[in-house]
């Protein structure tokens, strides 16, 4: 007797995907610290809005002087990166160059701060190495990605070749245009990044950001946010690649003093300090031990409210992405839609721990924060994506496509909606990443222990915790091109 096989559809296929993860979602939110510990937030962001309406900065010079030391790290961080980017993709079919990548870029910048700074102090140096060693990683990733979408007509002129002669004279040529509107997006993760290296005290913008808020003047935090947000809005019209050369020789000179190194330090700290004194003497039933009593005591609740903030995130970023982008779409609403396309850029240019910071201002150090920062920034960010995709099918549509809401859900969101999974897919890696990150603003994922291990010099603990961090992103990271495979997704173009 023959067995009938019913093959499932595209948009079948799609739909129970998405159910899923929103399933997923929604259990989570049983598992995730949600809690409202100020029961009237209100007043405090009717403050907070008062704030944005009346910026005020004392120290013109103080300011200027955030902004370019924020401009110079990203500014670097993204050269160097990019080149050891180029580097790493040329080698990224062996295996051990891709777990390489992937674990560097898996551990936050934040978190690369932190283990620097033990070291090298708030120098010049820890900013630049949290900033690069993350980047390079991400880039060997797309770098490799964007070559192997490239024609292989012209490489296989040069067979006889070496591998190096072949990229540098065949697909990074080819490749380059993608590359160079890649390394303009990246840049601007790195004003982000950037930034936010100023909670942990590095003089860039996000120092003063978490000053004034600190001390509850929130005038002078809103004059920091509009300035960073005008630094990120204009960034088209000031990154001109002719002064490239002079940008970097300016970002060198503005940089913070560099104390001087002590090598023997340095060595003792990457060779003593980050492991267990039980396994540096050979106890390895001792050095389990400690092992095992951090991975019940610490990783196990940690790894719950990561994950769990995670999932809700993706999920609600998912939700308000294909609620915002049609506002951003000319096609969709018309001459009004950069109403919708500056709330995007604003949303998309703040980065998610800013965002938790005020949110826990208003609802207390919860999980709560957390998602919504998450959500907003990702939405945002997603959004804006599609809104462009949107606008640049419209000149293929046909004069008699419905309008109004037709058009959004019977024409428009069918055409997004692989481009919208596959990019909610690369984004669950980065929302994983910043979960275990908002930690250091006592949210209770991975980033608070690792800060609080760091705060009690206990280098080893927080060392384990950042490498427990970067496994559990590789997972994730494998698991998502592992479903935009048997999905049948294509890498987002960015």
């Amino acid at each position: 007797m023959g067995i009938k096989i019913h093959a499932v559809s595209t948009g079948a296929r799609y739909r129970n995907l998405s159910l899923w993860f929103a399933l997923v979602a929604f259990l989570s939110l049983f598992f995730a610290d949600i809690f409202l510990y100020q029961p009237d937030p209100w007043e405090e962001f009717g403050r907070i809005g008062w704030g944005m309406i009346t910026p005020f900065w004392p120290d013109a010079d103080e300011l200027l002087m955030s902004a370019l030391h924020t401009v110079s790290f990203a500014l670097l961080g993204v050269a160097v990166s990019a080149a050891l980017g180029v580097l790493l993709a040329i080698w990224f079919h062996w295996r051990i160059v891709r777990v390489f990548s992937a674990v560097i870029r898996s551990v936050h910048e934040i978190f690369w701060g932190l283990l620097f700074m033990q070291v090298f102090g708030l120098s010049a140096l820890t900013g630049l190495l949290a900033i690069t060693i993350p980047f390079a990683g991400i880039f060997a990733k797309v770098f490799s990605d964007i070559f192997h979408q490239q024609s292989s007509a012209t490489v296989d002129t040069l067979s006889g070749s070496s591998r190096l002669s072949r990229f540098f004279y065949a697909w990074i040529p080819q490749a380059w245009p993608a590359m160079r509107s890649y390394i303009r997006y990246r840049f601007e993760c790195a004003l982000r990044s950037s930034a936010i290296l100023g909670f942990i005290g590095l003089p860039t913008l996000g120092f003063h950001l978490e000053t004034a808020f600190r001390q509850g003047d929130y005038s002078e935090a809103a004059a920091v946010f509009w300035v960073f947000l005008i630094l990120i809005g204009t960034v088209r019209f000031w990154f001109y690649k002719k002064l490239l050369l002079a940008y970097l020789l300016g970002a060198l000179f503005l940089l913070p003093e560099m104390p001087p190194v002590n090598a023997s330090f340095v060595w003792q700290f990457f060779t003593q300090d980050l492991w267990p004194g039980s396994l540096l003497n050979g106890d390895i039933a001792g050095a389990l031990r400690w092992y095992g009593n951090v991975l019940a005591d610490e990783v196990g609740p940690a790894l719950i409210q990561t994950i769990a903030i995670t999932q809700a995130a993706l999920v609600l970023s998912g939700v308000l992405a294909l609620a915002w982008y049609p506002f951003a779409s000319r096609w969709l609403v018309g001459r009004y839609y950069w109403l919708g396309r500056f709330k995007l850029l604003v949303l998309r240019s703040v980065p998610e721990l800013m965002l938790a910071y005020l949110f826990m201002l208003l609802f207390g150090p919860s999980a709560l924060p957390a998602i919504f920062a998450l959500a907003l920034h990702n939405g945002g960010l997603i959004a804006f994506l599609l809104a462009n995709h949107s606008q640049d099918s419209c000149a293929q549509q046909r004069q008699d496509s419905p309008v109004g809401l037709a058009r959004y859900f019977y024409q428009d969101l069918p055409q997004r909606y692989p481009a919208f999974l596959a990019l909610l897919f690369y984004r669950w890696e980065v929302i994983m990443r910043e979960s275990a990150m908002m930690g250091v603003l006592g949210i209770a994922t991975l980033g608070f222990y690792v800060d609080s291990a760091f705060e009690e010099i206990r280098f080893d603990k927080a060392f384990f915790l950042i490498l427990v961090a970067a496994a559990l992103n590789v997972i994730v990271d494998s698991l998502s091109r592992r479903l935009r495979k048997a999905a049948g997704l294509k890498t987002p173009r960015m």
